[in-house]
């Protein structure tokens, strides 16, 4: 009993300092945004999980946010949704392919940057068609865009967390390493820490999409990945318009569930 109650005091005191740092730091986590796509590209103005991340952000009275990824390709251009102008960041990891699914997962460099954090060095970043070779170029990057943008106080800050491949639920997705980089970096590994463990939750209480992306999550990612989810936003010509009609039903279907619950 004694231990468990000594336990209890630390674990109190790990959250409290934690809390207390964070609550008068630059950026706010808010942890993972979705658990698989519904759509490619996502991160695109008028897309459903762009759209979910902006009325988060607009909710802690913001005018930017930032978004974390896992680089593949894109340019990962900043842009505006609604009242909120997204930031988009993506890791390169020039010592591994990243965490795509469980069974790519190096358990023993991920252990080694749990206990010491990501080695300087290690990630590039690409962020508006440019690459940064260093964590404070950017940052000073990212920084630039809110202030121009207009931010002020805190700059509220997500991993995507969609998984292409595998579980869900047990894999944490897309740009998680470098929302736990950027916590290390600016609060230290303790609040890191309870701040990572805890954004692995969040889209079970913030995403209204949650239960259908789990539920056909299997499905989902095989038409991602033979390019059935790819849209062109624009002319909406391109991609599978039949699977875009079906899945885009099935999220006003779940959306006016949650609306109702």
């Amino acid at each position: 009993m004694k231990w468990l109650l000594a336990s209890l005091c630390i674990l109190a005191l790990i959250v409290g300092y934690s809390y207390i740092t964070v609550s008068d730091g630059p950026i706010e986590p808010m942890g993972r945004l979705a658990f698989v796509k519904l759509a490619n590209p996502d991160m695109y103005p008028g897309h459903i999980h762009s759209e979910l991340l902006a009325k988060e952000a607009e909710a802690t009275g913001s005018k930017c946010a930032l978004v974390l990824q896992l680089y593949g390709g894109s340019n990962y251009r900043s842009y505006q949704e609604g009242n909120v102008y997204i930031i988009e960041v993506a890791f390169i990891d020039t010592q591994g392919m990243g965490s795509i699914n469980m069974s790519q997962v190096n358990f023993l460099d991920s252990f080694k940057v749990a206990l010491f954090g990501v080695p300087d060095g290690r990630y590039k970043y690409m962020s508006d068609g440019h690459v940064y070779d260093t964590y404070d170029e950017m940052m000073a990057h990212v920084n630039e865009l809110a202030q121009e943008h207009g931010q002020q106080g805190p700059l509220p800050m997500f991993y995507k967390g969609t998984v292409r491949q595998g579980n869900p639920i047990i894999t944490p997705g897309e740009g998680f390493p470098l929302y736990f980089q950027i916590l290390t970096k600016t609060y230290g590994i303790i609040p890191a820490y309870v701040y990572t463990l805890s954004g692995m939750f969040a889209p079970y209480f913030n995403d209204p999409y949650r239960d259908f992306e789990l539920k056909n999550a299997s499905q989902l990612q095989d038409d991602y990945n033979q390019g059935l989810l790819n849209i062109n936003y624009e002319t909406n010509t391109k991609g599978n318009k039949t699977a875009l009609q079906y899945y885009k039903q099935l999220y006003e279907n779940n959306s006016q569930s949650y609306d109702s619950a």
